[in-house]
């Protein structure tokens, strides 16, 4: 059976495409999405709150964001988009970034899959707060009180991103094992 995908609608970034009975949109210009779970030796989880248009709020996230966006790295590796986003909303450079799990936006809506990856060996080495164009707030929460972190997010009238309770999952579980050879709750692949 064949299948035909049809443009409806593109901008710069986005294009609204339809097969058959079905639409969604697709990212342009990119050639993946990428999370960053990452815990401090502190043992401090990072999470970044910035304000996202479409839901018209200020949202708890993982730091993330896209690869090969940029016109001159545009076969930019996963791996290496992961250290970008980190140290640019974190200002934390990592030793290793490990690929753990991939996962849909909302597969109803988009084709995005986003690769979720760990982080290990953290050392600050800048503010983060993001590039020029964004407003990126930084959060260290204790890794041993990050249970109720994003409830309370929620009461103060923020949105808390999905992929926040998979990456927090992943910390705990790695915690409870005993696993502290990387910093606290931090994997080794």
């Amino acid at each position: 059976m064949t299948h035909t995908t049809t443009t409806i609608a593109e901008n710069e970034y986005l294009r609204f495409v339809q097969r058959d009975d079905w639409s969604w949109v697709e990212r342009k210009n990119v050639n993946g999405i990428v999370c960053i779970v990452s815990c401090t030796n502190e043992g401090n989880v990072l999470l970044v709150e910035q304000y996202r248009p479409p839901v018209d709020c200020r949202v708890i996230e993982f730091p993330a964001g896209l690869s090969g966006d940029f016109a001159d790295q545009p076969d930019e590796a996963l791996e290496k988009a992961a250290q970008r986003e980190l140290l640019e909303e974190t200002g934390y450079r990592a030793q290793r970034m490990m690929r753990k799990t991939a996962v849909t936006s909302s597969a109803g809506l988009t084709n995005e899959v986003v690769t979720m990856f760990i982080a290990e060996g953290l050392d600050k080495v800048g503010e983060g707060g993001g590039d020029e164009s964004e407003d990126i707030q930084i959060h260290e929460v204790p890794l041993h009180d990050v249970d109720n972190w994003p409830d309370r997010a929620q009461v103060a009238g923020k949105l808390v991103d999905g992929r926040v309770y998979a990456g927090l999952y992943f910390l705990q579980q790695k915690a409870s094992n005993g696993d502290t050879s990387h910093g606290p709750g931090i994997a080794e692949e």
